[in-house]
């Protein structure tokens, strides 16, 4: 009955995200209603301890990477540097190439560093002017960001900054090179496979005469009689932003060492501040602003007068994609403590294989936590030491499991509540009825990706 009540939690969620139902308000619900039949004098405890205190403390973190990154794109959006670049990559291509475009777009800013959330933002811009110049429909949109962001440069390319590859070394101490050519294969898999898949749907629907859409919402809003910069000027932000958080990664821990003690006359005691967990997010950050401020340098004349009205949309779309996410994720950490989840935990202990096993475990906890991150965490809190035995006594090299257990947790993470899913498609303007199914053929290819390496690994020995 616990199992069926966690379970139950989660298919309403994912019903209310798929019907358009705001997943700020229903993710609470959903939580709340399995801790009402598991432990009803709770409720308020846990909402107050435990679902408000995660969703807060999210907020706190990512709310100002959330907004920078709408600024952002905003900007590139208002500059017109998204239609000058979408117009030199269309006279050089041709306009059948606008999802490779777009999936490798994203996929060098995730693997420069630059947070999922934030390629997003900065990324639509020119997704949208490419695809409405292609006629290709807007609904594969998602599908074509989320394969270029949300999986091989996430998770499976060897030396990726994402979280997902840098919270295994932590458990096999191993680095995030590890298993370097399992994860370049892995990568080529689901790459390869998704676009396939993507461009299958555009064509199909190219043979329907369908084409980019009609009344959609949150579209760019380029004038048609501007100046249009040199592609390569509106190059410049993206390429700084990368450059910058690359820098800023390695200057701030130079800086500031991994404590700072903040002593202000008003304070009643010294603060200390923990620098070492807060890198990754204030690096993306400052890089943002630079890239915010290289936009005024090179268009200033073009936004001039669109600020205010440019401003106001970012924060709305930037709060709106922040509580969204930050609901989820308070959501996930109230399942994951309920007795139900932790007997499916305990259940997927009895496959034999380690990598299976954990493949496995690792898939399902973080698609009903809806986040990579998480399910990862609790699935190896729990039984890394369990998979690190197995592993040895089979001669598998940690650097393998570390492999499986990153590509793992960004397999079944993109169900229909994931925050990450649902902030891409407030971003998009798009419902989850709209333009979820070409997403979920993506999540089959990045679950299958997983035992496509654990494969090769059985069949060739290479690391």
């Amino acid at each position: 009955m616990d199992v069926l009540i966690a379970l139950l939690a989660l298919g309403l969620l994912m019903l209310a995200a798929y019907r358009g139902y705001s997943v700020i308000l229903f993710a609470p619900i959903a939580a709340l209603g399995a801790v009402l039949l598991t432990h009803p004098s709770a409720v308020a405890p846990v909402f107050s301890d435990i679902f408000m205190d995660k969703l807060v403390g999210f907020v706190k973190l990512y709310f100002p990477v959330f907004l920078l990154g709408a600024v952002f794109g905003k900007l590139i959006e208002f500059s017109g540097f998204s239609r000058s670049i979408v117009s030199a990559v269309t006279r050089l291509l041709g306009q059948n190439k606008a999802i490779p475009v777009i999936i490798l777009v994203c996929a060098l800013l995730t693997y420069g560093g630059v947070s999922l959330f934030v390629v997003v933002f900065a990324v639509y811009p020119f997704a949208a002017e490419m695809f409405r110049q292609s006629q290709i429909p807007k609904r594969l949109m998602p599908a074509t960001i989320a394969l270029g962001a949300f999986t091989f440069t996430m998770d499976a390319l060897p030396g990726s900054p994402q979280i997902q590859n840098i919270i295994p070394t932590t458990f096999y101490g191993t680095t995030s090179w590890a298993a370097p050519w399992l994860g370049v294969l892995g990568s080529l898999f689901v790459a390869v496979g998704g676009w396939l898949y993507i461009d299958y749907l555009r064509r199909r629907a190219q043979q329907k005469g369908e084409g980019y859409g009609t009344g959609l919402l949150n579209e760019p809003e380029t004038p048609n009689d501007l100046n249009l910069p040199h592609p390569i000027v509106a190059l410049l932000p993206l390429f700084i932003v990368g450059v910058a958080n690359l820098f800023f990664t390695w200057y701030i821990p130079q800086k500031y060492g991994t404590h700072f003690l903040i002593d202000l006359p008003g304070l009643k005691a010294p603060l200390d501040s923990d620098v070492k967990k807060m890198v990754a997010i204030w690096a993306v950050m400052a890089a943002l602003m630079c890239g915010i401020l290289a936009i005024f340098l090179f268009a200033w004349r073009q936004l001039k007068g669109k600020l205010a009205e440019g401003s106001k949309a970012a924060v709305g779309g930037a709060m709106l994609a922040s509580l969204n996410t930050a609901s989820e994720y308070g959501f996930g950490v109230v399942i994951a403590a309920l007795p139900g989840f932790v007997q499916v935990a305990d259940a997927l202990k009895v496959i034999p294989n380690p990598l299976l096993n954990q493949a496995i475990t690792i898939n399902i906890l973080s698609g009903i936590t809806g986040s990579s991150s998480g399910g990862m965490s609790i699935a190896l809190a729990a039984m890394a030491d369990q998979f690190i035995n197995s592993a040895k006594a089979a001669g598998i090299p940690l650097e393998v499991m570390h492999r499986v257990a990153s590509m793992a947790a960004g397999g079944m993470d993109t169900l229909p509540h994931n925050g990450a899913i649902i902030t891409l498609l407030a971003v998009t303007g798009l419902t989850h009825r709209q333009a979820y199914k070409p997403i979920l053929g993506i999540t089959l290819f990045k679950v299958l990706g997983a035992f496509f390496i654990i494969g090769v690994y059985y069949l060739t020995g290479i690391v």
